[in-house]
């Protein structure tokens, strides 16, 4: 018996295996030292549930909300891009019924006599032609801006070159449609008054635009110009002082990155492997 081994019957470098019970023998031909143990297998950081612990390495990266903006743009489908602009401009030029009646509303009469030549003003200098513009100007800007934040925040994941192109393009067709649904407004009445009513008869003759129309460029293209060019000016100007003032590089919502963290909050860090004990060292007092 020694300080270093207080089982009398127990070997002092052996350790690891457990002392035979008081008064038995060991076998025959058995080996008084049994082989060392075989050391426990080093961690490997890469595998188990601590692969969980490191972001963007192996099956974890799903395991984050977000991954979607971390993980490079996938390269887009020409045929795609061409359909979401097809489809804005094809929704904001239905769009552009809705306005048209509203202006139609909005806008004033113009007061006309009847005579022997045609219908006149009733007024030399009338205001309603004036009235009738404007209108059409502040309803079509208002409708640009609007359509520029709806695309922006509807649009999301095509922001940029294609959101702008779409809302310019859907505005540049909402605003002959909103004006020839608007000027047609109490036109059958109008032209039906002017071909039966006695001369000298008063009556209104609907809105119309004096300050915008559309030619046609080699009698196929069609031109707008003056305030029918309004809407696609105010989505233009709106959509590009969005991008300008957005705090993403991309123009698209990306996650914070102090909201992420080496080790994940769930997973639990792994537990350190026991040290084989040393040779030589004391067996702990067993009760």
């Amino acid at each position: 018996m020694s300080p270093d081994n207080p089982d009398p019957e127990r070997h002092v470098d052996d350790a690891d295996r457990p002392a035979p019970p008081s008064g038995a023998a060991p076998a025959e031909g058995a080996s008084a030292v049994p082989p060392p143990a075989a050391p426990p297998p080093a961690f490997d950081p890469g595998e188990g549930p601590a692969a969980t612990a490191y972001p963007g390495e192996g099956p974890a990266a799903t395991a984050y909300p977000g991954e979607a903006e971390l993980a490079p743009d996938e390269p887009r489908r020409p045929l795609r891009t061409v359909t979401t602009v097809l489809g804005v401009v094809v929704a904001l030029a239905v769009l552009g019924a809705p306005l048209g009646l509203l202006w139609a509303v909005l806008a004033p009469d113009t007061p006309v006599l009847k005579t022997a030549e045609g219908a006149i003003y009733a007024d030399p200098q009338p205001e309603q032609p004036i009235a009738a513009d404007g209108w059409f100007s502040l309803l079509g800007l208002a409708f640009g801006v609007l359509a520029a934040v709806a695309l922006w925040f509807l649009l999301r994941r095509r922001r940029g070159p294609v959101g702008l192109l779409g809302a310019v393009l859907g505005t540049l067709a909402a605003a002959p449609v909103a004006w020839q649904v608007g000027r047609r407004v109490g036109l059958a009445t109008f032209d039906r008054l002017l071909d039966s009513a006695p001369a000298g008869q008063a009556f209104t003759k609907p809105a119309d635009l004096r300050a915008g129309g559309i030619d046609w460029l080699l009698g196929v293209v069609p031109v707008p110009h003056g305030n029918l060019l309004l809407p696609a000016f105010g989505a233009a100007v709106t959509y590009t002082l969005l991008a300008g003032w957005s705090r993403w590089p991309g123009l698209r919502p990306e996650p914070d990155p102090a909201a992420f963290s080496w080790v994940s909050a769930g997973t639990p860090a792994p537990t350190a492997a026991p040290e084989p004990p040393a040779p030589g060292a004391a067996e702990p007092p067993r009760g």
